[in-house]
């Protein structure tokens, strides 16, 4: 996995991207008829039901648009939501409030609905020792917020992107010529450029499953849409060899079963793709 650090300068890029594209030279509607000494205070209201997420975002946007702005905080991160709670109270220049406004609430938004479909899975979980892990499956130049949420909402991350871990899914495997040529090029290659990356390979059958077993340097066996059955046949052979992860098609009607097989890791492109937006306001008081 990525480094806090890194992790840490990712959000700011996104926070100086999504200021460069929504602010550009400058906020006109707020210049043109707030003077620059005015005050404010304004409240994040709550239209809607969830895990809220993206209150320690909404900090650092609001430190980076006006360090003089202050927050207070009534509702942290990862609490139940309801409609009509009050998150957070900000006050400063009214000009740098209005700045931030759209920026904010667009990742609440976002972040929130994540969190909350993330954390409904983790309750349907609950009572096994599968975890729930997120995927590449993101919006494009957002991922470290829409990660961030899935962690919120009480799920896993998986690697962050393609630097960090090595995945070796079906078309790797076709190109290079079969698992156990893949794996040993991966091997080879992690050698000699001196990288210290975990392997994670997919199997598509059982059969796959034994070939992986006889290599050695797997971390962990991704199962890509197998069936209930087969499943539980693939965590008995791997027998705790390796980690393994189910995948491919997995929603809230067959993610218990899913887990119910043993299986250390399920992930889902559904906590990230397939959300609507939470309901949020920032209002002035």
């Amino acid at each position: 996995m990525i480094s806090k650090a890194q992790f840490e300068k990712e959000i700011q890029l996104i926070i100086n991207n999504a200021i460069r594209e929504d602010v550009g030279d400058g906020d006109h509607s707020s210049l043109a008829c707030i003077p620059d000494i005015a005050k404010g205070r304004a409240k994040l209201l709550v239209k809607d039901e969830g895990i809220i997420a993206g209150i320690d975002f909404a900090k650092q946007v609001f430190n980076t648009v006006d360090p003089e702005l202050k927050m207070e905080v009534l509702i942290p991160d990862g609490k139940a939501v309801t409609h009509g709670d009050i998150a957070f109270y900000v006050e400063g220049s009214s000009q740098s409030i209005l700045k931030a406004e759209r920026i904010v609430l667009n990742a609440i938004q976002r972040m929130s609905a994540i969190a909350t479909k993330t954390n409904y899975f983790v309750q349907l979980l609950e009572g096994t020792k599968t975890k729930i892990l997120d995927t590449r499956k993101t919006t494009p130049g957002i991922r470290a917020i829409e990660k961030w949420a899935v962690k919120i909402g009480g799920g896993e991350n998986h690697r962050f992107a393609l630097y960090d871990m090595i995945m070796l899914k079906d078309n790797h495997i076709d190109f290079a010529g079969g698992i156990s040529k893949a794996i040993s090029l991966t091997r080879e290659y992690l050698q000699r450029e001196q990288r210290d990356l975990k392997i994670i390979v997919e199997a598509r059958t059982i059969d796959e499953v034994n070939e992986i077993l006889t290599n050695q340097g797997v971390y962990r066996i991704l199962l890509d849409n197998f069936s209930f059955e087969n499943t539980r046949k693939a965590v008995e052979l791997i027998n705790n060899k390796c980690q393994t992860e189910s995948s491919g098609g997995i929603n809230e009607n067959t993610i218990r079963k899913y887990a119910e097989c043993g299986v250390d890791y399920i992930s889902s492109g559904a906590l990230t793709h397939s959300v609507y937006n939470m309901d949020f306001s920032l209002k002035a008081v």
